[in-house]
């Protein structure tokens, strides 16, 4: 999501070039809705099978306090932990400040043990049709983007990419399966009544965020310092990133923010480059 900017240079470019009688376009490849779809229902299937163990007092006993609140709130205690959660939720992306936004009905799909996230998102950029995958898978993460149907414009892969998408798993777990915030693998650190911090180390990538809570025991904002932007050359820069929640409500038996937003909080101002409006929230 993060290579809007880049995306759209590159979708004008070949816009220009077509105009000139210069572009052959290139043979169909694999359709990224096709694929997603495979995908997701594979790891559903997968999901099955596992086991559901029941989230108990016991089990947040030792977290900081308004973590503890947070996940009473929603609904998580006395209640199965799920093996994922689907999310679906009207998108609204921005390359740039100003820029018109690029609209879609995003899909997710995230699971903690052993670590894996889908993100489909079909969207318009200049008119064209484009379709955006990510697949975070183990340690490994890559997002694909799609235009007409016809070019790859977009290939991202390796350790930079695979560190911000665990940012980004991180972030969906706490939004969207607060059961999971007493599993071992996260390190908590209490910091005052209504914010605490957060580590999560997977293989060779440790990231860590401040959560922040209002008086209601609700989940109000997410933010990390270990999230970036890759330029064009492959360089990562790290940018802060928050994403403020609001409008919560209970789906599917969890109370939960229902809108939010992802935004680079850069010294220059405040850039809202992603707006989302949860539609469903789904537990395997």
């Amino acid at each position: 999501m993060h290579n809007a900017g880049r995306i759209m240079i590159w979708i004008g470019t070949i816009l220009a070039l077509g105009a000139l009688g210069l572009v052959v376009l290139a043979a169909r490849g694999p359709d990224l809705a096709g694929e997603f779809r495979t995908m997701l229902a594979a790891e559903i299937a997968s999901d099955a099978g596992r086991a559901h163990p029941v989230v108990t007092e016991a089990d947040i006993a030792a977290l900081p306090a308004p973590v503890q609140r947070y996940i009473r709130r929603s609904g998580a205690v006395g209640k199965p932990r799920p093996a994922s959660v689907t999310v679906t939720y009207d998108a609204q992306m921005f390359s740039k400040p100003g820029a018109a936004a690029m609209t879609g009905v995003a899909v997710q799909y995230d699971r903690f043990d052993p670590p894996k996230r889908l993100f489909y998102l079909p969207t318009r950029m200049i008119g064209l049709p484009v379709k955006v995958l990510h697949d975070y898978d183990g340690i490994a993460a890559g997002m694909r983007v799609r235009v007409a149907g016809l070019l790859t414009m977009v290939d991202a892969k390796g350790a930079d990419f695979s560190r911000i998408e665990t940012v980004t798993l991180l972030n969906d777990l706490c939004l969207f399966a607060p059961g999971w915030l007493a599993d071992a693998r996260l390190t908590w650190e209490a910091l005052d009544d209504l914010s605490a911090g957060v580590a999560f180390r997977n293989g060779p990538y440790r990231v860590s965020a401040r959560l922040f809570f209002n008086a209601a025991g609700e989940l109000v904002n997410f933010t990390s310092d270990d999230r970036g932007t890759i330029a064009a050359d492959g360089t990562l820069t790290l940018r802060p990133w928050s994403t403020p929640m609001r409008d919560f409500k209970t789906l599917n038996g969890q109370h939960l923010g229902t809108y939010g937003e992802a935004v680079w909080n850069d010294p220059t101002g405040d850039f809202v480059y992603g707006k989302f409006t949860v539609t469903a929230i789904e537990g395997h």
